[in-house]
């Protein structure tokens, strides 16, 4: 940090394993992401390309290949890999990662409907290649079949035993669904049962908006995973981690 404070909290540092900061690119060009990482770098822990953005990118290689030289590892959104699987192509897909050096793969069934044993089938493949984060509440989308708090733990649990070192609990760009209503409002009693079986630093939480990112860290604590930022908003959620934004002034003097 830039000078000294007393009574800050101590934050893990990169490589972490904890209090990881997932950033959602919907599009930056090459030298938006130069101008991003020149500044965000330090605080950046994996960067998503969201769900197909990959496919029309220009310049693709060079930009994940710009990522990797400041060690920030990227993967494909998980509609991505939907994408190919509909299409019977996962061989292609594994062979366009190892194209493009991606050794971090999301696993999804948000567009696809995926039978839950073979979504694990997929897990435990990619596993043997990398790091594997998978995505559990998307099918709570549509309102019409809200999943129930066992429901959401037999998933997690199921699938970390298939090999993901992260299950993603689901928000999407909007934060409305998921683990939120449609307002946006936490599903707290959804996040607190999740909490007494699956532990917290294998869950990177998806929060967009900036109450739901206050309200993980109030919950947790500085070290909370929280995915879909925005790249613009990595260094105010960093300055929020540690006590020094009004929402989260007080948390820990």
């Amino acid at each position: 940090m830039n000078f000294n404070l007393d009574k800050m909290p101590e934050r893990t540092q990169r490589p972490r394993s904890n209090g990881i900061t997932m950033v959602t690119d919907k599009g930056l060009s090459l030298q938006d992401t130069k101008d991003f990482l020149s500044v965000a770098s330090p605080h950046v822990d994996m960067v998503k390309l969201a769900f197909g953005t990959a496919y029309v990118t220009p310049n693709l290689k060079e930009k994940i290949d710009l990522f990797h030289s400041f060690n920030v590892p990227v993967y494909f959104g998980g509609l991505l890999l939907e994408a190919f699987i509909i299409r019977n192509q996962f061989d292609d897909y594994l062979n366009v990662a190892k194209e493009y050096g991606i050794k971090y793969f999301e696993v999804s069934d948000g567009s696809l409907d995926i039978p839950h044993a073979e979504k694990c089938g997929y897990i435990e493949k990619l596993a043997k290649l990398g790091t594997v984060l998978s995505e559990v509440g998307s099918k709570d989308k549509d309102r019409e079949h809200i999943t129930p708090p066992y429901k959401w733990i037999e998933l997690m649990k199921a699938e970390m035993d298939a090999g993901a070192a992260y299950v993603i609990a689901e928000a999407r760009e909007q934060g409305t669904v998921g683990l939120y209503r449609d307002s946006g409002e936490v599903r707290e009693g959804l996040v607190q049962e999740i909490l007494t079986k699956i532990p917290g630093e294998k869950i990177i939480w998806e929060a967009p908006r900036k109450d739901q990112q206050l309200y993980f860290l109030r919950l947790v604590g500085c070290n909370a995973n929280l995915g879909n930022i925005s790249s613009n908003e990595v260094i105010s959620l960093e300055a929020m981690r540690v006590g020094l934004r009004g929402d989260s002034f007080h948390f820990y003097l």
